[in-house]
C-alpha cells in the first residue's frame, strides 16, 4: 500500500513516517490534520490525492475523549466529542467515497473501543459515541455494498497504548489508588492475562484492509484478549 498518516502533531507524524519508511514497499507520505475541522479533512483528502492518487482504503482512527461520569461533563464536552469521535469519521468517509465508489470498491475500517459491547464506566461520551460509529457502519455496510464498498469496524480493549495509560491513570486518581493497583485489577479481567501490543490490533485492522478479507462487511471485531463478556 501507499500510505498517507495524519494526525494534529506534525513533528511526531514525520518520525512516524519515517519508521513506516524502514519496511514499507509502497510510497508513505503525512500530512498535519486536526479532523474536527472540515477545511483540513478536504486539505488532506486533496493532498492524498495529489501525492499518492485515489483513496481506496480509510481507516478512521481518532483518540478518545475525556474520562467523566453523565454529571461531570457539560454542554461543550459533549459538543467536542462529537465533533472527534463521531463527526470526523462521517466528514472523512464522505470526502473519500467518489474515490471509491465506480471502481474497484474499498474498505472503510473504523475502529472504536470495546464499549460497544460493554460500556466501561467512567467512559460516557466514549460509550455514547463508539456506539454511534458502529450504527454508522452498519448503516453504510448495506448501502456501500453495491459498490463493493467494505465498513467494518475494530473494537480494542486495554491495548498497551498512551491512551491506556491516561485511563489507567485516571481511574487510579478518581479511585485514590497507584496506578499499579489499576493495571493489576484490568489484568485480573483479561482471560491471556495481559495488555494486547499495539502491533497484535494492527494484524486485524491490516487483514480487513487486505485483499483476504473480501466477504466481511458490517462486522464488528473485538481485540481485547476475551476480556469483553458481552457476544
Amino acid at each position: 500500500c501507499d500510505v498517507m498518516l495524519a494526525s494534529r502533531n506534525a513533528r511526531e507524524l514525520a518520525a512516524a513516517e519515517q519508521y513506516v519508511l524502514s519496511y514499507a514497499k509502497g510510497r508513505v507520505a503525512h500530512c498535519p490534520c486536526d479532523i474536527t475541522r472540515p477545511e483540513e479533512i478536504a486539505t488532506l483528502v486533496a493532498t492524498t490525492r495529489e501525492r499518492l492518487g485515489p483513496v481506496d482504503i480509510l481507516i478512521n482512527n481518532a483518540g478518545g475523549p475525556p474520562g467523566g461520569g453523565f454529571e461531570q461533563v457539560d454542554d461543550d464536552a459533549w459538543q467536542a466529542a462529537y465533533e472527534l469521535n463521531l463527526l470526523s469519521y462521517v466528514r472523512l468517509i464522505r470526502a473519500v467515497l467518489p474515490d471509491m465508489k465506480g471502481g474497484k470498491g474499498g474498505r472503510i475500517i473504523n475502529v472504536t473501543s470495546s464499549s460497544i459491547r460493554q460500556p466501561i464506566p467512567g467512559l460516557i461520551l466514549s460509550n455514547v459515541f463508539r456506539m454511534g460509529i458502529l450504527g454508522l457502519a452498519k448503516t453504510l455496510a448495506d448501502e456501500l455494498a453495491p459498490d463493493n464498498i467494505l465498513v467494518n469496524t475494530v473494537a480494542p480493549g486495554r491495548i498497551a497504548t498512551d491512551r491506556t495509560a491516561y485511563l489507567d491513570q485516571f481511574k487510579a486518581d478518581k479511585q485514590g489508588v497507584s496506578k499499579e493497583q489499576v493495571i493489576n485489577e484490568a489484568l485480573q479481567k483479561i482471560p491471556l492475562g495481559r495488555y494486547g501490543e499495539t502491533e497484535e490490533f494492527a494484524k486485524v485492522v491490516c487483514f480487513l484492509a487486505s485483499g483476504a478479507s473480501s466477504y466481511m462487511t458490517g462486522s464488528a471485531v473485538l481485540v481485547d484478549g476475551g476480556q469483553t463478556r458481552a457476544y
